[in-house]
Parts: C-alpha cells; sequence; structure tokens
C-alpha cells in the first residue's frame, strides 16, 4: 500500500513503533519508578523471543511485501510488544495504585490503550506488514508475557519488586544529594 495513499489514521499507526518509544521515554522520565522500569523491561525481553519464534517459524510476511527483502513475520513483533504494554497496563491499572507521580485518572489507562491496540493491530494487517494469523500470534503471545511478567513483580518472585524499589530509593538519593551539591535544588528542612 503506497503511503501516499493512506488514510492519516493509518500512517499514523505505520509509525507506532516511534510513538510508543517516545511516549514510553516520557513515562520513565516523569515518574522515574522502578516499577516502570521494570514493566518497559519486560517489553523489551520479548523482542529476542520473538526474533527466536520468528527464525524457527520461517513463515513469510504477506504477498505485497515481496519487493522487499525477504522478512518473516509469525508472530508480529508489533502486535506482541503492544498487547504486552496494553496487557500489563490494563492489568497493573486493576490491580495497583495509581503510581504518586501519576494524577488519579491515569487508571482509566485501559480506556485509551485498549481501542488504540486494537487500531494497531487491525493497521499491521491493512498496511500488509502482516497477516491475520500473524497478528492473532504475537496478541497472544504479548497477552502471555505480560502476565507473567506482571506475577513476578506481584508475587516478588526472586525479590525483583524490592530490589528495584531500593535501586529507585538509592537512585533518588545520590541524584538528590548531585542536585543539591550543584546548586540545582534547595531544600529547606522543616522541624516539628
Amino acid at each position: 500500500m503506497s503511503s501516499t495513499a493512506l488514510p492519516l489514521w493509518l500512517k499514523f499507526l505505520d509509525q507506532t513503533s516511534r510513538i510508543v518509544t517516545a511516549l514510553t521515554a516520557i513515562a520513565i522520565l516523569y515518574t522515574r519508578s522502578a516499577g516502570v522500569v521494570y514493566f518497559v523491561t519486560g517489553a523489551v525481553l520479548c523482542v529476542p523471543l520473538v526474533k527466536c519464534i520468528k527464525k524457527a517459524i520461517r513463515q513469510e510476511r504477506p504477498l505485497q511485501n515481496s519487493g522487499r527483502k525477504v522478512t518473516y513475520g509469525m508472530p508480529s513483533s508489533h502486535a506482541l510488544t503492544c498487547t504486552f504494554f496494553a496487557t500489563y497496563i490494563t492489568i497493573a491499572c486493576l490491580q495497583l495504585p495509581v503510581h504518586p507521580t501519576l494524577p488519579s485518572f491515569a487508571s482509566f489507562a485501559p480506556l485509551v490503550v485498549l481501542p488504540w491496540l486494537f487500531m494497531i493491530i487491525t493497521s499491521r494487517v491493512r498496511l500488509g506488514h502482516h497477516t491475520w494469523p500473524q497478528v492473532a500470534a504475537g496478541t497472544a503471545l504479548g497477552v502471555c508475557c505480560a502476565s507473567f511478567w506482571f506475577k513476578l513483580w506481584v508475587d516478588d518472585v526472586a525479590g525483583v519488586r524490592t530490589t528495584a524499589w531500593e535501586v529507585e530509593a538509592m537512585a533518588k538519593s545520590l541524584l538528590g544529594q548531585w542536585f543539591q551539591e550543584h546548586g540545582y535544588i534547595h531544600f529547606q528542612h522543616l522541624e516539628t
């Protein structure tokens, strides 16, 4: 499908990787949360997993992309990663308190991410990047990976959550000291 003939919504969704990457970086910088970094790490770790599966299955992308180098499309990496994000965010909103740096309406994030996920998955087929079975496989794998990754966090398997919180506290302390020493932040000590 020629990019000039694409409807605006498909042009937007064709840039999903860039948009999600930028929004993820903003979320990490804004919240400075070990939990958010852990969540993003899970999504990043899905990439080598899906690449190994693609090499094992070796199912090519749809024929309309035959002008390019042969690449494999089963399962869809975009569907897996975006489903990981949408699933993890939805489960977190249902089971965890809203992070203190975020407004309370952040608990309604699934009302945005789930329809966006559906549009992304649909766009992968409409743009000719994948077939429906390829995006279905990516979606199923994304749900499984996100559910597993969230369970590791909630159950504090191998102390992953505890360690992340300790690293977050240490980083905030070190950054606070550095900023204070360099005159960027002035703290007032209040006596009680």
